[in-house]
């Protein structure tokens, strides 16, 4: 998610007690060693929001040297690399300003896109400044868009990379659950928390799907990052991060490479 549209969420959250995403991952794949070059495209969650280290370069891309992509092509040097995943990044945005570096020589495309589309910061504003009803309705709101709206941005996105990239492995990587059940733990209550887990896994579902259906590969996140979850106690996900609230809700350096990093390896 870009920084500017989350910093906008957070301020709501500066009333509220912590808060944070969890997540668990795991990859779904034949390992396969990509022929050609790489290129990273999709949201924060690619770009390395919240892992630190920016190159500054990216602007308010905030990418990350500390970012599964730049960690893959460092441990695999393809014959090229094109890190163009950009925080905040909608289905659109990737249509728009991070295709332009795929080509028939492409090995090995990655990407997470989707959540942004879905409506993730108003759905935890929501969830952080109402009462649980009103939680769960603006979630059945999001799961409906994933429902109706989504898969065709979906098909938008991986049309254009099979039709730039014909040659490429492509692995659409999905996003972690985001609260540790049953912890003590300042903040939502566990009907969010639980009701905010269940829409992470319904937008990966949807997610999976359509990569699937495209014969691309689903990098699934949710198992390496089962006990990391915020309020686990040994979180790879930032809570409230009062001294860069950007970085809130987003993977930690050590989630990046203990959590995405294996994925897209065992998928690649």
């Amino acid at each position: 998610m870009r920084r500017s549209r989350l910093t906008g969420f957070v301020t709501s959250l500066l009333l509220a007690t912590g808060l944070g995403l969890t997540g668990a991952a795991t990859a779904q794949a034949s390992p396969t060693a990509a022929t050609g070059g790489y290129v990273a495209l999709g949201d924060s969650y690619s770009s390395g929001v919240g892992s630190g280290s920016y190159i500054s370069s990216s602007g308010s891309c905030d990418r990350s040297t500390k970012a599964y992509p730049y960690l893959w092509n460092a441990a695999h040097s393809p014959s090229s690399f094109a890190f163009n995943a950009c925080s905040g990044a909608r289905t659109d945005d990737v249509l728009a300003n991070q295709l332009g570096s795929l080509s028939s020589s492409t090995g090995l495309v990655s990407i997470t896109i989707g959540g942004n589309d879905a409506g993730f910061s108003d759905v935890m504003t929501t969830c952080v400044t109402s009462s649980d009803s009103t939680c769960l309705a603006r979630i059945n709101t999001a799961k409906a868009y994933v429902d109706s709206t989504l898969p065709g941005k979906l098909d938008a996105v991986y049309n254009a990379i099979s039709a730039k990239a014909p040659s490429a492995r492509v692995v659409v990587i999905g996003y972690p659950r985001f609260y540790k059940i049953g912890q003590t733990c300042i903040g939502l209550s566990d009907t969010k928390r639980s009701a905010i887990n269940s829409a992470a896994d319904y937008l990966d579902s949807a997610i999976q799907k359509r990569a699937l259906d495209h014969n691309f590969v689903f990098g699934d996140v949710r198992t390496p990052f089962t006990g990391h979850e915020i309020c686990s106690g040994d979180s790879w996900l930032h809570s409230l991060n009062w001294l860069d609230i950007g970085e809130s809700y987003h993977p930690t350096a050590t989630g990046q490479t203990g959590g995405y990093l294996p994925v897209l390896t065992n998928a690649a």
